[in-house]
């Protein structure tokens, strides 16, 4: 019975630590798989030589999905996103898209904050599109 006891105080001391890690780990990846969505996006239009299109699938939050496409030509899918869970995505100015030329550049000047969404935390992460296209992270609100 003293060791049920134990492992319950020591269960409800540990709970706070964890949720606190699994939100960290939540905007980690979310922020990793938009910084990587970017740099795809740019990349795919320096190679293809046209325009390629970032596209949410929901305008009020990026947290819901995107879509990368190639919109020279015929619209061609590259890669689809689906909804990341337990994160909140919001962009300043709420582009309706990312479209970057072939040159590489992003014909919008953006920043992506990335939290959970019960409230602002210690673990809110933002992604930025610089002049070149280049999209930078870092630790903290846009």
């Amino acid at each position: 019975m003293v060791v049920v006891a134990v492992l319950g105080i020591l269960a409800s001391i540990a709970l706070p630590s964890f949720q606190s890690l699994t939100q960290s780990q939540r905007v980690k990846n979310a922020s990793f798989e938009l910084f990587s969505s970017l740099g795809l996006a740019r990349s795919e239009a320096i190679k293809r030589n046209g325009n390629v299109t970032l596209t949410p699938t929901d305008a009020a939050d990026w947290g819901k999905g995107w879509t990368i496409a190639s919109t020279t030509g015929t619209i061609e899918t590259i890669k689809s996103q689906g909804a990341l869970k337990g994160v909140f995505i919001t962009a300043t100015g709420t582009p309706a898209s990312v479209v970057y030329a072939r040159t590489g550049r992003a014909t919008v000047s953006a920043s992506f904050q990335i939290d959970v969404p019960a409230a602002t935390t210690a673990n809110v992460r933002c992604i930025r599109i610089e002049l070149s296209g280049m999209p930078r992270t870092s630790k903290g609100g846009c």
